[in-house]
């Protein structure tokens, strides 16, 4: 399969897509407390990505039944918002993903719900950085072993394992596309990183081991082991010189916890 490498043009419009869903990341954070439930987050975050002219990608994406994902506690990702009402202490990934203009983009983070206990705080800091130090590795000549080994060497020095079977991906006309971004593997292995490549980078760090399950609505992948598990994800391309994080809002840090 080939990678679609973009142009100028081509990233300039696919900003907007993802500058929108870094604010649909931003805007539902002051509504994620104790009592609401996944799907009222659902529902705030659709209206706002269709009243800004755009189409929540997850929708139907291969029989998925609502606009974002969100995953509590040890659901590791594709958790489906439902009456299910978040309690304090929780922690939360909601993944959004907007079609807009033609291309899609792909961000996801993970909150706080309420106080936050002491293990959840540290798993979360790590994830974040895993990301943030995968993110560090993407230039031109670099590989993308380069990315999953320094995003697993850092999550596993820290006590934690890397989920193997969900990946970060390509992204552009298509949610999905080449090439595959592992957040494990060695130093210098894998596809070489090019000018105009547009890829997620999206680490699942467990608290306890690497294995999961599915759950029967065929969706929700939980840890094996009941412990908590964190995600982020940005979007980025690759420029000359080294890499820009689309899903990153002017102004703002990385990611604000």
């Amino acid at each position: 399969p080939m990678i679609h490498f973009k142009t100028d043009e081509e990233i300039n419009t696919m900003k907007e897509s993802c500058r929108l869903a870094a604010e649909v990341l931003l805007m539902i954070e002051p509504y994620i407390k104790p009592g609401v439930t996944t799907e009222r987050l659902d529902q705030i975050c659709h209206d706002y990505i269709v009243s800004h002219g755009a189409v929540p990608s997850p929708l139907n994406y291969r029989g998925f039944p609502k606009s974002i994902c969100s995953s509590v506690n040890e659901e590791i990702c594709h958790g489906i918002p439902s009456d299910r009402k978040l309690r304090n202490g929780d922690i939360v990934n909601l993944d959004i993903t907007t079609y807009l203009k033609g291309f899609h983009g792909d961000t996801s983070r993970t909150f706080f719900v309420g106080s936050p206990r002491k293990k959840s705080e540290k798993l979360v800091e790590v994830c974040r950085q895993a990301l943030q130090k995968g993110i560090e590795c993407v230039k031109p000549g670099a590989r993308l072993g380069d990315v999953g080994a320094t995003i697993q060497q850092f999550a596993e020095g820290h006590g934690y394992s890397v989920v193997r079977e969900f990946c970060g991906h390509g992204i552009g006309n298509n949610f999905h596309e080449e090439p595959q971004v592992l957040h494990y593997g060695n130093f210098g292995e894998g596809v070489e990183i090019k000018k105009g490549m547009v890829f997620t980078i999206e680490p699942m760090i467990n608290e306890g081991q690497p294995d999961l399950k599915i759950l029967p609505d065929k969706w929700t992948a939980v840890t094996e082991d009941s412990s908590l598990s964190a995600q982020f994800e940005h979007t980025v391309c690759v420029t000359d010189s080294g890499v820009e994080v689309m899903t990153r809002l002017e102004g703002r840090p990385l990611f604000y916890l």
